[in-house]
């Protein structure tokens, strides 16, 4: 089979899972999941067993993108933590097998609310899923690094200053247009940068933390898995928990996944600030000065993913191009929330 990220060579997989995944046995099928635009995943299914494997996609990378050498370690390291994830089993980072690194691990069957307005459940049980999903972000946030073995998963201190400088570099180099509002952006978080970390709290931060990055039990308001920890590493917790108010500031629909404009209380949602409390109440912390600060890096940040995202569907590596190029239409919108953050303080 083709090997690109559309694709996975099935046969070249079934092999080398024979080899070292113990109980393993084939035939093998393997179907491609329509999201993840970063990494392309695959459900792979036996008569007896259900996995899931994440690669990254082939062709020429931006450097230090794509980490499911990171994705692999972090999950394995909070196995059996109050931070729920899906068992891994191995990681693979010879080329030469499938044509890039993956890693495979338990398929997680379960409910993945893409909507969060939670159409598809009733009003009580809105707010349980809500309120589990502010759990887990306190849980990730209270991980002992030492425990687990992660201390040395990221640099130490300045996470937002790294952050944005290598984001920065990021945007830059995957820039296919003169964007104003990138650019005032961008010199408007590195202005206040100074000092905006003074209470020096490092944390583990998953990097992308929204409820589509969830599976919810079938049956019960209960996170089962946190996915996607590509941008997983040590840094400041806020980014994480201003990344979900950033989420639910955009327009509602399947293009914003947002909650803009939308009547919380009739569907019985939180508001930003319930959520923010409740957050600090669960890790006891006092309230959050600032917050508009956190707020523009993460509008900042998810622009700049967004248009790697554009780069490779234009460049044809993306794993679903045509969703790539709607999600790059949204840098600019991205940047424009971000300024009006960082102005609001």
């Amino acid at each position: 089979m083709a090997n690109d990220a559309q694709s996975l060579d099935i046969a070249a997989v079934e092999t080398y899972l024979k080899a070292h995944l113990p109980g393993f046995s084939g035939p093998l099928t393997a179907e491609k999941f329509a999201d993840g635009q970063s990494n392309p995943t695959f459900r792979l299914s036996t008569a007896s067993a259900s996995y899931v494997l994440r690669r990254k996609p082939p062709g020429t990378l931006l450097k230090s993108a794509h980490a499911v050498d990171r994705e692999f370690r972090v999950q394995k390291a909070l196995s059996g933590s109050d931070v729920p994830v899906a068992t891994v089993h191995l990681l693979c980072e010879d080329p030469d097998i499938i044509g890039s690194s993956f890693y495979v691990m338990d398929h997680v069957p379960g409910r993945i609310f893409f909507d969060p307005r939670l159409p598809e459940v009733d009003k009580p049980e809105r707010s349980r899923i809500i309120n589990d999903m502010n759990r887990v972000l306190a849980a990730i946030h209270s991980i002992s690094l030492e425990t687990v073995g992660l201390a040395d998963f990221g640099p130490p201190g300045n996470y937002i200053a790294r952050q944005t400088g290598r984001w920065s570099q990021q945007y830059l180099a995957s820039a296919t247009e003169d964007i104003p509002a990138m650019t005032a952006l961008i010199a408007g978080l590195q202005e206040r940068l100074d000092g905006i970390e003074g209470d020096g709290e490092r944390t583990l931060v998953h990097g992308d933390y929204r409820i589509d990055n969830m599976i919810f039990s079938p049956k019960e308001p209960r996170c089962l898995a946190v996915l996607d920890w590509e941008l997983s590493t040590i840094g400041h917790p806020l980014a994480d928990l201003a990344s979900v108010i950033m989420q639910w500031q955009l327009p509602p629909g399947p293009e914003g996944r947002g909650l803009a404009g939308v009547d919380r209380r009739e569907l019985g949602l939180p508001s930003d600030e319930e959520f923010i409390a409740n957050y600090c109440e669960r890790r006891g912390i006092p309230r959050i000065d600032d917050f508009g600060f956190y707020l523009a890096f993460c509008f900042f940040r998810m622009a700049a993913v967004l248009q790697g995202v554009k780069k490779r569907a234009l460049d044809g590596n993306a794993s679903n191009p045509e969703r790539g190029l709607k999600m790059g239409a949204y840098v600019p919108v991205f940047a424009k929330k971000g300024l009006e953050s960082l102005g609001n303080g």
